[in-house]
């Protein structure tokens, strides 16, 4: 019996944290399943333990995953960013092609990260379609974590997705019906969100004893470089603002790593708000009002039932392209499934320091629209789906053909 080798490509913060929880369910899955007899009496076990390598970051890495580079160190946003590290992610992309070429893993597993992974696996399907009347039999399925947000903008692409995916995982209730209808050959399943998992043993405190402490506001501005540099100019003169309408309020802002951290002091931030890196959880619990950046942290805002003003600065180019390709009315994912402006979004120039203050002096004087924002996120968290969404990944991933045995 040949040991199972899977190849992940994961290239943001958090990919890299579901890659890792992935890694788990899957070594978790094969070390369970009954080993067939063998002339041996007692096979080596270790031998047949599943391999995982590729390119993520620490969480792969701490994951038991052999990892080629760290992907999350370059992980950029936006057109411009992209245009700027061309000749960067080229080197990478075929770094990694050739590792998948010469590794020939049983399956490569694409987490988030869209546009990189969908070229990568492409260029793979190619290869192998290439390679294939070369005496070899290599034909992995590819397997893409997270979908891509082509519902939001480009929905074409899902046409091209069935070429090069043999199979989609989702987080979100409404993308295996979005795909059912636009994409009818990809093969999709919804597993829910893995942050149920993450936090199902969290207590949330009751709303008195929340309104209790003194008012305490959270910044989150992003996990990327780009995103801190865009954000802090305007999150810093805005919690400024807030100090000076709300005495006595305190202030938190929480980064991923050290590097980030540091790239944040640099910044110069303004009194009385405390820059640290980690302790997201203990954040979400104690604030009373949070300004976030639109990306993945929303939805942890929206578990924790943090009233939200969500935000997003981007380049002029990436912005002027953007605006024409979007059809969704709203950024924030929490926004999109409840079908409302649940948190209020500031996007480019509307996300100036006086905005944002105003938005979330409003959400922190209000307790009628406190306690309508929550209701309301109770249900969007309510749709995502029971714990055990990284085991139903493993589970889906490994009733693909050639790696059920």
């Amino acid at each position: 019996m040949k040991p199972k080798s899977f190849m992940l490509i994961a290239g943001e913060p958090s990919g890299d944290a579901l890659a890792a929880d992935l890694v788990r369910a899957l070594r978790e899955k094969l070390a369970n399943r009954t080993l067939a007899p063998t002339a041996e009496a007692q096979p080596r076990l270790s031998s047949l333990a599943p391999r995982f390598f590729g390119a993520g970051g620490s969480h792969l890495a701490n994951a038991g995953a052999e990892l080629a580079l760290d992907l999350t160190a370059h992980s950029v946003i936006g057109f411009s960013d992209v245009v700027k590290n061309l000749l960067k992610f080229r080197r990478i992309f075929h770094q990694l092609l050739a590792l998948a070429a010469n590794r020939t893993p049983d399956a490569i597993v694409c987490v988030d990260f869209s546009g990189f992974n969908r070229r990568l696996a492409h260029a793979i399907k190619r290869q192998v379609r290439q390679r294939s009347n070369l005496m070899t039999n290599w034909n992995p399925p590819i397997i893409q974590f997270v979908s891509p947000q082509v519902w939001a903008s480009r929905p074409g692409r899902a046409t091209y997705m069935a070429e090069d995916y043999d199979l989609l995982l989702t987080i979100f209730p409404f993308e295996k019906d979005w795909y059912a209808r636009r994409a009818p050959d990809l093969h999709v399943e919804f597993v829910g969100h893995p942050m149920v998992d993450r936090y199902a043993g969290v207590k949330l405190p009751e709303p008195a004893a929340r309104n209790s402490q003194p008012p305490e506001v959270l910044l989150l501005p992003g996990s990327r470089p780009g995103e801190l540099k865009r954000h802090l100019p305007v999150m810093f003169p805005a919690f400024d603002n807030l100090t000076r309408s709300l005495p006595g309020i305190r202030g938190r802002m929480v980064l991923p790593n050290q590097e980030l951290l540091r790239l944040a002091t640099s910044f110069g931030p303004p009194p009385g708000l405390e820059v640290v890196c980690g302790g997201l959880t203990e954040a979400l619990l104690r604030a009373s009002v949070a300004i976030a950046s639109t990306g993945t942290v929303t939805m942890e805002c929206a578990w924790f039932g943090v009233p939200t003003v969500a935000i997003y600065k981007t380049s002029w180019s990436t912005y002027q392209i953007g605006k024409r390709l979007v059809t969704v009315r709203f950024l924030a994912m929490p926004n999109l499934l409840a079908d409302q402006e649940v948190f209020p979004e500031l996007i480019q120039d509307q996300a100036t320091p006086d905005r944002i203050a105003t938005a979330a002096l409003d959400l922190q004087r209000n307790p009628a629209r406190q306690a309508e924002v929550k209701g309301i996120l109770a249900r969007v968290v309510g749709g995502l789906g029971g714990p055990g969404a990284s085991r139903r990944a493993a589970e889906a991933i490994l009733r693909l053909p050639g790696l059920g045995a």
